[in-house]
């Protein structure tokens, strides 16, 4: 479960502070919403982390052999256009996008909507503000997006200007024109 502080009657963290408190607590696993309030993540039981690593091997496997982009881990934050600061679970930038960054915009944290993402909900994720974070990626760029729900053995497909889709579990989930070629099936 996250837990989200609001700074702003002391303090309004800017790109920067936030960047700083990040190198200075590396032990923490911070975001920053678009309002600027704080968000502290909570690690994740062995479960979710099995899941998480299955995933960026599956993403990473298909982009060690398609060479069409970059994929990140959750530890990866992004600077995104419309203010907050996230982590998604899984993200992947193309090649393009992600050649058009300084090399330092690189090595800090990248001012970029990763083309695709997938946040795995934990048994202590409530749904909603992992909702509003996929419409906030959606906001920023991104072009394919799963949140993948175990609990209730769904994903929420999200795609710019469409409907949520909901596939229900077992599935087997493409990556469409955003990732071509990509399968992933989830159990």
């Amino acid at each position: 479960m996250a837990t989200v502080l609001d700074l702003q009657p002391i303090v309004s963290l800017n790109r920067g502070q936030f960047y700083q408190l990040c190198q200075n607590n590396p032990d923490l696993n911070l975001e920053r919403d678009p309002q600027g309030k704080l968000v502290i993540m909570s690690p994740v039981g062995g479960e979710s982390g099995a899941q998480e690593a299955n995933l960026i091997f599956k993403v990473s496997l298909w982009n060690d052999q398609s060479q069409l982009g970059i994929v990140f881990s959750s530890s990866t934050i992004f600077s995104l256009p419309q203010g907050g600061d996230r982590s998604p679970d899984v993200a992947w930038v193309s090649r393009c996008n992600w050649e058009k960054l300084t090399h330092a915009e690189r090595e800090g944290f990248p001012p970029i909507c990763p083309d695709f993402v997938i946040e795995l909900r934990s048994k202590s994720d409530r749904l909603k503000p992992l909702q509003n974070k996929m419409q906030e990626y959606l906001g920023s760029g991104l072009r394919l997006g799963w949140l993948i729900n175990p609990q209730q053995k769904q994903v929420e497909i999200y795609r710019p200007n469409q409907t949520i889709q909901i596939v229900n579990l077992p599935a087997t989930l493409s990556g469409e024109e955003v990732l071509p070629g990509l399968n992933i099936s989830l159990d």
